[in-house]
């Protein structure tokens, strides 16, 4: 509909050009269907058997992950309303750093029931009134679904049981290796404190080859480069950083010599030796046997240096020479020359080592010499780069997860049995709500059905029938809490298993924020009755990417 009509309502109101959708063109509706449309792009994503999805950027970049937060953020969505969504997946990926891809399927599925409540006649009002009602008695219900706790943060075992589900869902068949590994890591660098601990300081390290049953961890870091010298292994050593050049300053104004004979071309560049030689006699003196070099290092300063049996490394991240700051101990220096004793770092061993054809650099503290690491460093192997990558984004899931246990420890059943709970426990509260609010509380409670269901559909198994069994496990538990959940592997036919017994155990709190930021998009949604689009203003349009970046 034109607004330039001089009949049309609002004419005369905007500038020409503007687009209006209001609750006649049933704006409300085309905004859950393209919710919906988002939600089931990745639903299909979702547990241990999601289907990975490839994505090509508009730099042409593939990247292939079931991991829902990398898929919207590659595929630009650009719907307003659908934003919403993908905004509150990106806010638990902030939070939470896990469970993203639960927010968009229950907001999605929260959409769906709404539409349905609307096609029988009820408010967008009631149906907000209704879910917001639905939402506190489902957070209540969540608290009592407790079936157990990570009792000691320290204990690897304790730990890497509570990190399983969340790899499982990214890498199913690696999940005990992987949590082993990262409880591994993350324990070398716990503070006293667990609430202290700071998710970057475990860092991965990618190396194409081999199996990911070769990975593991090194209590240091892992630079993918060698040292630029001779020297390549260094064991107690001490250690100076160093953000400035290592190279003579350049003048501000150039000059001409003339050189007459050889001779005053040799005495040329003494003075200039001189000066070199002196300042790594002044590092050596100092007991630095390690450099670390944030820029350049010149060729005459490199000749010295290992003379002086000084190893040097390059580190051109200046995020990179942050962390390694952190495990040695050091300050980066700014000027050249020797730096003060508290200024130093130390290091039990820096080595270069094979990995797969690929020469790389160690920076380690030995755990027996008692030096405390703060950052530990994950070194996966893997066939090629996408599944490696794939294989890193589990590992950040999992260590964010352990910043989530530090501040909350209790854990819930998984495999879609903490959310039939909650069908449960939302569907009795909603026989006791008064008013028209009681179909929005059921339906909430419907949509938490699709956890099973997807996990069930994910595995090939029949839905229907595995979602009639877990009912009936559910329905006849009384208060106590049912840890019957949908069994993947379908390992004795039926499609179910317990839950507890299986150790496939969710984080509360995970689950907790997911059902607040997913009710509180759906309900945001509902809320818009109308959209008003702006013209896109005029001008010179932006360049887009430069097809031929790669011809001369």
């Amino acid at each position: 509909m034109s607004l330039s009509i001089p009949n049309a309502p609002n004419s005369g109101l905007f500038k020409p050009g503007y687009q209006n959708y209001d609750a006649e063109d049933g704006a409300v509706l085309r905004n859950i269907d393209a919710c919906r449309a988002i939600s089931s792009t990745v639903a299909t994503s979702f547990g241990p058997f999601g289907r990975n999805k490839i994505v090509v950027n508009h730099l042409q970049k593939l990247i292939l992950t079931n991991d829902a937060v990398t898929i919207l953020r590659e595929l630009e969505v650009v719907h307003p309303a659908a934003k919403l969504l993908v905004m509150a997946s990106q806010q638990q990926e902030a939070e939470m750093g896990d469970a993203t891809n639960l927010v968009i399927i229950l907001a999605g599925e929260l959409l769906k029931k709404a539409e349905e409540l609307l096609r029988m006649g009820l408010k967008t009002s009631d149906i907000v009134r209704g879910y917001e009602m639905a939402q506190k008695t489902a957070l209540e219900a969540l608290e009592k679904l407790e079936v157990d706790a990570v009792q000691e943060v320290r204990e690897t075992k304790d730990l890497a049981r509570a990190l399983r589900s969340v790899i499982g869902a990214k890498q199913a068949g690696y999940e005990d290796l992987l949590a082993d590994l990262v409880a591994e890591a993350v324990l070398a660098v716990l503070p006293k404190n667990p609430g202290n601990f700071n998710v970057d300081n475990v860092r991965v390290v990618k190396i194409m080859g081999g199996s990911l049953d070769q990975s593991r961890v090194v209590r240091g870091m892992v630079f993918g480069r060698e040292p630029e010298g001779t020297v390549k292994k260094v064991a107690k050593a001490k250690v100076g950083v160093y953000s400035c050049p290592i190279d003579i300053s350049q003048t501000e104004t150039k000059g001409t010599v003339l050189l007459k004979n050889a001779k005053e071309m040799l005495d040329f560049t003494k003075g200039e030796e001189a000066q070199v030689e002196a300042i790594v006699k002044e590092l050596h003196d100092a007991g630095l046997r390690v450099v670390v070099a944030g820029t350049t290092v010149g060729e005459l300063f490199m000749h010295y240096l290992n003379r002086a049996g000084i190893l040097v490394i390059k580190v051109l991240s200046k995020f990179e020479l942050r962390r390694l700051c952190r495990v040695v101990g050091a300050t980066p220096l700014a000027r050249l020359g020797a730096p003060m004793p508290d200024e130093t770092g130390d290091i039990d061993v820096v080595e270069t080592l094979e990995i797969g054809g690929d020469r790389v650099t160690v920076f380690r503290q030995d755990a027996a010499t008692g030096h405390a690491t703060r950052t530990a460093t994950l070194v996966l192997r893997g066939a090629t780069q996408n599944a490696l990558d794939d294989v890193e984004r589990a590992v950040d899931d999992a260590v964010n997860v352990v910043k989530a246990i530090t501040r909350d420890a209790r854990l819930v059943a998984g495999a879609g049995a903490a959310e039939v709970q909650l069908v449960e426990r939302i569907s009795k509260a909603a026989d006791k709500t008064p008013g028209l609010a009681q179909y929005a509380v059921r339906k909430y409670a419907e949509a938490f059905e699709v956890v099973p269901r997807l996990l069930a559909e994910s595995a090939g198994l029949d839905a229907t029938e595995v979602l009639a069994r877990l009912y009936t496990a559910h329905s006849g538990s009384s208060d106590e809490v049912c840890a019957t959940g949908v069994d993947v592997n379908n390992e004795d036919g039926s499609g179910t298993l317990d839950a507890l017994d299986e150790g496939i155990l969710d984080l509360m709190v995970t689950k907790s924020w997911a059902v607040k930021l997913a009710t509180e998009a759906a309900r945001t949604v509902l809320a818009v009755d109308q959209i008003i689009v702006a013209r896109q203003a005029g001008g010179p349009k932006p360049p887009g990417p430069n097809k031929n970046w790669d011809e001369d």
